[in-house]
């Protein structure tokens, strides 16, 4: 695949027409190979002759990283995006093709992906490689361009866990923000709780325990002390039943249950704080029946992400905004990234969000981005990338 650069007349062309050849590029989790995105990629960024790699996962996905050196060695920055979508859903909502480019009279682009986040790849894309074609960027800069972000993060993790990942200073993520700047992000917990009770006839329900119920009731009283905990930005964690199992006929006790529970937890709180308020509601309980049994095993786990607001990174691009006439506000998402997943590996790194996308879109029908946000985000990211702030 070969990119073809040409001199066009609009300001705006090129990085119009980079951002509507990645949205035809399909790529849904799952279904499409997202390695067609990093070999696209791989050939944009050797149009400007910038050399880069890709890293082969399997058959379907592969990251794309490049990194440039900068003039301030001692700044380094990693500069994120993920390159797959989710799955369109119900077509007969979309009033365009939803693995196709289309641009409306308002000048929004709509696809799947147009918010989240080929529009925050697209900037990220065209910022680093025109500056980086003119001269030497303030800083040192790693590119990485993520697959499987969607769904497992597979592609955050094989990076991170590779010689490709240098020791960053900061990390900044194109997802969608609306230029706003993303400072948090809830980490998430998703824990199985296996429950086993006693068995018995459904009209004698006082001689059995009742997993369901039992199971019902740790969840309810887990998520009380989970929710207790917030956040100036985020506001309080959450958590909730997503899926149950359990029973065998109407006229039986359930002796069995088993929940997953979606816990999203704000900066502050970790994995071990929810297991620890689990394991003395479940003391509790076996104090009331000591019959109980539960078994939990953790079925994923991000951390939750925070970049204060006097941080170099924050400050940077909000003088940046406010010099080329934004309001910026302070912001945060309940989702998670692949941020978490890099903290893994570089747990003292900040992270900060930016992006031209709408969350308020994500995952939706009819997803779109409107050009005006996606070029004043280019040329912010072009400003700071060029001057380091």
């Amino acid at each position: 695949m070969k990119h073809e650069r040409c001199h066009l007349e609009n300001k705006w062309e090129e990085a119009d027409k980079l951002l509507t050849d990645l949205l035809n590029i399909k790529s849904v989790n799952g279904r499409d190979d997202e390695g067609q995105v990093a070999l696209f990629l791989k050939a944009y960024f050797e149009s400007f002759g910038i050399s880069s790699e890709i890293q082969k996962i399997d058959e379907k996905h592969s990251n794309f990283v490049t990194h440039i050196p900068g003039r301030d060695h001692s700044r380094h920055i990693l500069m994120n995006g993920h390159m797959d979508t989710v799955p369109y859903g119900d077509l007969d909502k979309w009033n365009t093709d939803p693995g196709t480019a289309v641009l409306d009279p308002e000048g929004r682009v709509f696809a799947r992906g147009a918010s989240d986040m080929k529009s925050g790849l697209a900037m990220l894309s065209y910022a680093i490689a025109h500056v980086a074609e003119k001269g030497t960027p303030a800083f040192d800069i790693t590119f990485a361009a993520t697959c499987d972000e969607e769904k497992g993060g597979l592609g955050a993790n094989v990076f991170s866990e590779s010689k490709l990942l240098p020791k960053v200073t900061e990390i900044l993520i194109g997802e969608p923000t609306y230029l706003n700047l993303g400072i948090a992000q809830k980490g998430c917990l998703w824990l199985e709780l296996s429950f086993e009770g006693i068995t018995g006839h459904g009209a004698y329900p006082e001689k059995g325990l009742n997993a369901i119920e039992e199971g019902m009731r740790v969840a309810s009283l887990l998520k009380a002390a989970v929710q207790k905990e917030s956040n100036p930005v985020l506001g309080h964690a959450t958590a909730q039943v997503t899926k149950i199992e359990g029973g065998v006929a109407p006229n039986m006790t359930p002796d069995r249950c088993v929940l997953l529970m979606d816990i999203r937890m704000v900066p502050g709180q970790t994995k071990e704080d929810v297991l620890r308020c689990l394991s003395e509601i479940l003391k509790d309980r076996n104090k009331i029946d000591p019959r109980l049994i539960c078994h939990y095993e953790v079925k994923n786990e991000r951390v939750s992400v925070e970049i204060g607001r006097d941080a170099r990174l924050t400050k940077d691009l909000k003088h940046i905004l406010e010099r080329q006439g934004e309001e910026p506000e302070y912001t945060g998402i309940s989702y998670f990234t692949d941020g978490s997943a890099i903290l893994k590996a570089l747990p003292d790194a900040g992270v900060l969000l930016f992006g031209p996308g709408d969350p308020e879109l994500c995952h939706q029908a009819n997803e779109c981005v409107e050009l005006e946000k996606y070029h004043k985000a280019i040329e912010v990211l072009m400003e700071f990338i060029s001057n380091g702030k």
